[in-house]
């Protein structure tokens, strides 16, 4: 396989896989136990990967939240926890989410996914794309499947910090980016309809044009894997995204 081919293949799977524990209702019920809304638990985990960091830095590394939204999600929330073993309360939740959905993908798949997955995201520059160099933080788990849930975690925030690259590159405010991304992701991140952009042809084009550069950002990191990896990175990939629709517990 390719690497362009690859990094087409994935963006949307890897996006969804990575993103699915936040707001699962069993996630929500571990935010409560830890005194946080869901909300919360997401801005201070994700961001808690970072350290113990201004909300400025966290804004940094999300990119395509409203200012209002990230004082919301990480500088309040800070005030009812500590980011670092936030984040790693965050972590352990993904690893249950996991737990409960990939059980019925082959172990084998799984580590192979993983540690494919940990080293193509191993070898960007560190600190160059912070969310992805603050996962890499935790070691490989043992198991394959936390192993595997990690290596969608990373692989995708590898790809967000690509794709920061590249709207800034293009031309691209964060705010453009996001409401040419999804309306509703737009709000979901914080803004309202007074914050809506107009939107012109060539507007629209460097949101094609920001599109592009991340996917050939990705093929380049995708190239250090073989053909043949490349292929089975593919096939766990879509291994577990076939599994969020039909969820199957491990029992061992």
């Amino acid at each position: 396989m390719e690497s362009s081919e690859l990094s087409e293949l994935t963006a949307d799977p890897i996006q969804k896989l990575g993103m699915s524990f936040y707001f699962d209702p069993l996630t929500a019920q571990r935010a409560q136990e830890l005194g946080m809304n869901v909300f919360e638990f997401y801005g201070l985990g994700r961001g808690g990967v970072l350290g113990d960091v201004d909300v400025e830095t966290v804004d940094r590394a999300f990119t395509f939240f409203h200012p209002r939204t990230m004082d919301f999600l990480f500088h309040r929330a800070r005030a009812k926890a500590d980011p670092v073993p936030t984040a790693q309360e965050h972590v352990l939740a993904a690893y249950a989410f996991a737990d409960r959905t990939f059980g019925a993908v082959d172990v084998d798949v799984l580590a192979d996914f993983g540690a494919l997955a940990r080293r193509v995201t191993s070898q960007a520059e560190p600190g160059h794309h912070l969310l992805a160099t603050g996962y890499l933080q935790y070691p490989a788990p043992v198991s394959a499947v936390h192993a595997a849930y990690l290596g969608t975690i990373l692989l995708r925030e590898l790809r967000g910090g690509a794709h920061i690259d590249a709207v800034r590159e293009v031309g691209l405010t964060p705010l453009e980016a996001c409401y040419l991304q999804d309306d509703s992701v737009f709000k979901l991140h914080g803004y309202s309809d007074e914050d809506v952009p107009p939107v012109t042809p060539e507007l629209a084009a460097k949101k094609i044009e920001a599109e592009q550069v991340t996917s050939q950002r990705m093929a380049d990191y995708f190239a250090v894997l073989s053909s043949d990896e490349r292929q089975r990175l593919a096939d766990g990939t879509l291994a577990m995204f076939a599994a969020l629709s039909e969820p199957v517990a491990v029992t061992s």
